[in-house]
């Protein structure tokens, strides 16, 4: 069953944020938080009908308008232009200044209810989906990176195994011809003792 949802706010950079979801943990996660803003106090439940009917007609969908402004909340917001004049100043005076008591707004009827929390829910899918297909590229990724190093790894290993034949069959050929010239070194020798024992005797 679709849970009902609630509007939540806060400020982040340059901006304010609002959404429309089920918790606010779902919030926070949504605005990439890192800690919990609520309870901080940089984070509330918006009672705002204006910021109510926007997030539910894009549930699950993190808005954005120019921070310390009473703009309408959309997905793409313009940064503020009045960062370094008197404009933030006015608009944090306005902010300490008592909120307007304006009962939270339950102009939202159950079908419209129903209907956001479903939106919401297929924003969610979709957004798991997206991930899903992320991690999917990712781990073909690294799969296909994996192949090339065993590739690599496993010609490595061939050429080495050549190599160390190769250096075998060398050091058997010079083992090889150390043995014939020890073997041309003795008969050399008796024959030079002949043949200068045959010079001695000629010489008389």
């Amino acid at each position: 069953m679709a849970r009902k949802l609630k509007t939540y706010q806060t400020s982040l950079g340059f901006f304010d944020l609002a959404i429309a979801a089920p918790s606010m943990k779902a919030a926070l996660e949504a605005w990439g938080a890192d800690s919990n803003l609520f309870h901080q106090g940089a984070a509330k439940e918006s009672d705002n009908p204006d910021v109510i009917a926007a997030t539910m007609a894009k549930p699950g969908v993190v808005l954005r308008r120019p921070v310390g402004t009473n703009r309408a909340f959309s997905e793409h917001a313009e940064l503020p232009t009045d960062l370094g004049g008197g404009g933030p100043k006015k608009a944090a005076r306005k902010s300490k200044s008592p909120r307007p008591k304006n009962p939270p707004s339950r102009s939202v009827d159950k079908a419209a209810e129903r209907k956001a929390a479903q939106a919401y829910e297929r924003e969610q899918r979709r957004r798991e989906l997206e991930q899903a297909k992320e991690e999917a590229a990712r781990r073909k990724q690294r799969e296909r990176r994996q192949q090339a190093v065993d590739k690599a790894q496993a010609a490595l290993d061939e050429a080495e195994q050549e190599h160390a034949k190769r250096v075998a069959a060398i050091r058997a050929e010079v083992e090889a011809l150390e043995k014939k010239s020890q073997t041309e070194d003795a008969r050399w020798d008796k024959e030079k003792e002949r043949l200068e024992a045959a010079l001695r005797r000629a010489r008389g």
